[in-house]
């Protein structure tokens, strides 16, 4: 079973290799986001690297570290892994994580 990325996180992803694209090119843009997309569809064999997110709003909400940006999913009732975003971290991960996941605003 392959990972399904949710539109949140395929705007995300797609911002990731534009700015990668701008700054350091072509060639290491499609570096980082096949890394990227190959660590995503590992999660599902990987659990042993899932962390929960701890906020109650968000409760069987899982993450993993690739390289400088957070990975943040559900698993799916097939068992898929279902991305929700994909943030670097130095955003403000709470609040970005709400957003893409559509709690903006609940507290």
């Amino acid at each position: 079973m392959s990972a399904r990325i949710f539109a949140p996180a395929e705007a995300r992803i797609i911002a990731i290799w534009n700015y990668t694209l701008d700054r350091w090119g072509e060639e290491q843009a499609d570096h980082y986001i096949r890394g990227l997309i190959d660590h995503i569809h590992s999660l599902e064999y990987r659990r042993d690297r899932w962390r929960p997110v701890s906020d109650e709003c968000l409760r069987g909400v899982w993450f993993v570290r690739h390289e400088r940006h957070y990975v943040f999913f559900r698993e799916l009732s097939c068992g898929a892994v279902g991305v929700i975003t994909v943030l670097h971290e130095s955003m403000d991960l709470p609040s970005r994580l709400k957003e893409d996941h559509g709690l903006a605003g609940d507290d």
